[in-house]
């Protein structure tokens, strides 16, 4: 096989003007959001049906072609990198959403609609999308259901498994499969639960059933001043024991409040050593009982202050500076290496502490940015990566924070996914029967190990006769990156 056969064979399954092949084109699609792996793909599709996903796939792996799937590019852990060069398929024109039923609560959308869109478009029925990350204003629905993201309000309402109820799914030889049900509890194997969250290894979403959910009567938000990290982090832990689950309870601490501040306006302290952002929403009625018993654990924690948004638009500016929160660390150094790992709640104090130590012992910026209430932790390590070496330890400093994630009974990833990032740590929290078994289950979908080879799980290496054109690239090479 070479590249050009592909390439010709492509462009007669789907149309000369969706298939990318030239090196401009190419250097578009070689990364993700993380920026710290690159790699070129040998050709690109940008498909705009079921039918042509499936007519891409098969003539890809018909000829020994890896696919890899990608939304809007905004992951985390090099999940939708082309490591071994191969066919990326990109979901960009797959944007519609389709149907809005708003007796059922639900919606049927396309795999690159934005996330925000879909909450816009279920706005003038009293509705929205409830998972939230904070990519959410370009990261899309697909790419949620990938890597199974969470968000702040997450807390309350669920990740993005809770709220997929059906997909359709073009499986690696290129046939289309149905998953999933809108009726509830439905018999047999959950088999839509293991393509949410399977990072493209399983098969590529093309269409989604999603859950809506019914616009609060009423929403607080509150922001919360401390002078120590430990008490907010223990402050945390108490909200939730005293039977309070917020719907948001968002945690942001060292000099990224004052970056934030600088660059969002939202109302921050620059002084903080750390801030929680608290959502309350529900009845009108009850809220005003749990506003109270929130400011009475915040103050028995130690709690400097706590501010209550006035209205919506003090509401939104404290929110922009949470979603803007990585943005605006670019004041302090133009590159990171983000964190994505869980820990029980009861533990965050020492391990948001630990975070600063690796940190310091790596001669590396560090800033806690994270979803408190459920103990998903991202610690931001900030740095240049023009300087030689920074790469490398900030790589190193980010395993030492997951391996201490685990030992604190906790695990590697929240919402971020596997990808090439994490891959090789699976094995910290599951034995080789374990990894076995999910690459037992990986094969019922995917035999030939064509999707999104390497990820997740360490598959094996393509035969001679498969191996892509392109090798695997560090960054330290020329390309889109900057």
């Amino acid at each position: 096989m070479t590249r050009e056969t592909l390439i010709a064979a492509l462009q007669s399954a789907i149309g000369p003007t969706c298939v990318l092949h030239r090196p401009e084109e190419l250097m578009l699609y070689e990364y993700d959001g993380s920026s710290l792996d690159q790699a070129l793909p040998d050709v690109v599709v940008v498909p705009g049906s079921t039918a042509e996903v499936a007519a891409a796939v098969r003539a890809a792996t018909g000829m020994g072609v890896p696919v890899v799937v990608r939304g809007a590019g905004t992951g985390l852990a090099g999940g939708t990198v082309p490591d071994r060069g191969g066919m990326v398929v990109s979901l960009a024109r797959l944007n519609r959403v389709l149907s809005i039923d708003p007796a059922s609560r639900t919606a049927v959308v396309q795999p690159g609609v934005v996330n925000t869109e879909l909450s816009v478009a279920a706005a003038p029925y009293g509705m929205h999308f409830a998972p939230d990350p904070s990519s959410q204003r370009s990261s899309t629905v697909g790419g949620n259901a990938g890597s199974n993201a969470g968000g702040p309000h997450c807390l309350k309402y669920g990740v993005t498994t809770n709220h997929v109820l059906a997909a359709t799914v073009v499986l690696a030889d290129g046939s289309v499969v149905r998953l999933g049900s809108t009726v509830p509890d439905a018999p047999g194997y959950d088999l839509l639960g293991a393509v949410v969250g399977s990072e493209g290894t399983l098969g590529i979403i093309t269409e989604l059933t999603v859950r809506l959910t019914r616009n609060a009567e009423d929403v607080r938000t509150f922001l919360v001043i401390f002078d120590e990290m430990d008490a907010a982090g223990a402050c945390v832990s108490a909200i939730i024991a005293a039977g309070i689950i917020p719907a948001a309870l968002e945690m942001m601490s060292g000099e990224g409040i004052a970056a934030i501040e600088a660059s969002v306006h939202a109302g921050y302290p620059p002084d903080a050593r750390a801030v929680l952002l608290i959502e309350i929403d529900g009845l009108r009625e009850d809220l005003a009982d749990e506003a109270r018993r929130i400011a009475e654990v915040c103050t028995a924690s130690g709690a400097r202050e706590l501010r209550t948004a006035a209205d919506s638009a003090q509401r939104e500016r404290l929110w922009a500076g949470r979603k803007g929160a990585l943005a605006a660390c670019a004041r302090i150094a133009p590159h990171y290496h983000i964190v994505d790992g869980v820990v029980p709640r009861s533990r965050l104090p020492e391990v948001l502490r630990y975070s600063e130590e690796v940190a310091a012992r790596y001669d590396l910026k560090v800033v806690n940015i994270f979803h408190a209430g459920d103990g998903n932790l991202h610690p931001l390590l900030l740095f240049n990566l023009r300087v030689p070496g920074t790469r490398e330890r900030a790589v190193a400093a980010g395993e030492e924070i997951l391996r201490a994630c685990v030992a604190a009974g906790g695990t590697i990833s929240g919402e971020h996914g596997i990808g090439l990032e994490k891959r090789d740590y699976m094995s910290w929290l599951f034995s080789e029967d374990d990894l076995s078994a999910f690459a037992d289950i990986r094969a019922v979908f995917d035999p030939t190990e064509m999707m999104n080879p390497g990820k997740l799980l360490r598959t094996g290496a393509p035969s001679a006769d498969q191996a892509p054109t392109q090798a695997f690239r560090r960054t330290t090479e020329r390309g889109a990156w900057i």
